[in-house]
C-alpha cells in the first residue's frame, strides 16, 4: 500500500480534493488497498477551506514516512514557514514523489524543491511564479508536469489529470483508464496538453451554440457543413451564422478548424498514431491540410510538436525505468536537499 499525504492550509481550496478521488476509485478498480491518504498540515487539527468548510489533518512530522507527499493548493498563491518548510525537506528524503496541484507549486518553489526544473500551476500565477522563483522553469501552458520525483500541475481540475498520471505509473494505463472512466472523464489528457481548450476560449453563450459546438467536436472525423451545425442548434443556416458569429467572434468554419487542431494535438502528445492516422481520424483528410491549420492556429507545425512530445515521453520512461524501486526517488530528494 503506498501512503499519500495531502498537505492543506487555511482558505486551501477543497478542488484540489478531486485528485483525492481518483485515488480511491483506483483502489476500488484495482481491488485492493493499493492507496491509503492521510490529510496533514503544518501543525494538525481542523483547517478551514476557502469558503469555510473545516477538515480535520494530522501534523506533518520531519520523520513521517510517505510514497507521495501532494501540497494543495487556494484561490492565491501559499506560503509555507521556514519550519513547514524544513519538514517538508526532511519528510521528503523518505518519500518516492512529491507534488503540486495548482498555486501549491509555490510552496515546493519557497522550499527549493523546484530549482532548476521544469514545473506547472495556474496559468494565472504562471508569470508571478516565474518572476519570484527565476530557477525554476516555469511552463505556463502545461496541464501536469513530472520532472522526476518532482509533479507539478496547473489549476485545480488538472489535479485529476496529476493523480491518473501517477495511477497508470503506478497501477498501470488500464486501470487509470478505468479510474478516469468511473469520474465520468472523457480521456485522461497527457501532462503536455495546454491549459487552454477551444470551447473555453470561444465562450459560446446561449445553449444552441453550445449544443453546436458539442456536436462538431463529436463528429470531427465527419464533413462538418454550416448545415449540419445549424441544424444540431435547431436554427436556420442563416440565423445560425448571424448568432455563431455574434458570440464566438468568429465563423463556425474558423471555430471548426480550431476543434480539429486541438483534437490532433491531444492525438499527437498521446504518441500513439502517425501523422496521417491523426489527420484523418480529426477530419483534416491529409496532412497537407492539417499542416496549414496548425502553422494558422499554432504558428507551429505537427511535426513540432510530435517531435517535443516524443522528447518528452522519451525522458519520463527513462526516469521510470531507473525508478523501479522506491528508493530512487527518495535518494534524489535527499541528496538535493541535504548535499548527500
Amino acid at each position: 500500500m503506498k501512503r499519500i499525504a495531502f498537505l492543506v492550509f487555511p482558505n486551501f481550496q477543497v478542488m484540489g480534493f478531486a485528485a483525492l478521488s481518483a485515488f480511491e476509485i483506483s483502489n476500488l478498480v484495482a481491488h485492493e488497498a493499493a492507496y491509503d491518504i492521510r490529510m496533514v498540515s503544518e501543525h494538525g487539527g481542523k483547517i478551514t477551506s476557502s469558503f469555510g468548510m473545516p477538515v480535520e489533518t494530522y501534523a506533518l512530522g520531519k520523520d513521517d514516512v510517505f510514497d507521495t507527499i501532494i501540497v494543495g493548493g487556494g484561490l492565491e498563491p501559499q506560503s509555507a514557514s521556514p519550519e513547514l518548510q524544513e519538514r517538508l525537506r526532511s519528510a521528503s528524503t523518505y518519500a518516492r514523489r512529491l507534488a503540486s496541484i495548482c498555486t501549491g507549486a509555490f510552496v515546493l518553489a519557497e522550499a527549493g524543491f523546484l530549482d532548476g526544473r521544469r514545473a506547472t500551476t495556474h496559468w494565472l500565477f504562471a508569470q508571478q511564479m516565474a518572476d519570484a522563483f527565476p530557477s525554476v522553469r516555469v511552463e505556463s501552458d502545461r496541464i501536469f508536469i513530472s520532472d522526476g520525483p518532482i509533479w507539478t500541475s496547473a489549476g485545480m481540475s488538472a489535479g485529476i489529470d496529476l493523480a491518473l498520471g501517477m495511477i497508470e505509473e503506478d497501477l498501470g494505463r488500464e486501470t487509470a483508464r478505468e479510474v478516469a472512466k468511473k469520474l465520468v472523464i472523457y480521456h485522461r489528457r497527457a501532462g503536455g496538453q495546454t491549459q487552454h481548450s477551444t470551447l473555453l476560449e470561444l465562450e459560446p453563450k446561449s445553449d444552441r451554440v453550445q449544443r453546436a459546438l458539442a456536436f462538431a467536436r463529436r463528429h470531427l472525423k465527419t464533413e462538418l457543413s454550416v448545415d449540419s451545425l445549424a441544424d444540431a442548434a435547431g436554427l436556420s443556416v442563416r440565423q445560425f451564422s448571424r448568432v455563431f458569429m455574434g458570440e464566438t467572434g468568429q465563423s463556425p468554419a474558423k471555430a471548426v478548424e480550431k476543434l480539429r487542431v486541438e483534437a490532433a494535438r491531444t492525438m499527437m502528445e498521446e504518441g500513439r498514431h502517425p501523422l496521417v492516422v491523426i489527420a484523418r481520424e480529426t477530419g483534416f483528410a491529409d496532412r497537407e491540410r492539417m499542416r496549414q491549420a496548425f502553422l494558422r492556429t499554432l504558428g507551429q507545425p505537427p511535426q513540432s510538436i510530435q517531435r517535443a512530445s516524443r522528447f518528452e515521453g522519451a525522458g519520463l520512461k527513462r526516469f521510470r525505468h531507473r525508478g523501479k524501486s522506491r528508493d530512487l526517488g527518495a535518494n534524489r530528494l535527499r541528496s538535493q536537499h541535504t548535499g548527500s
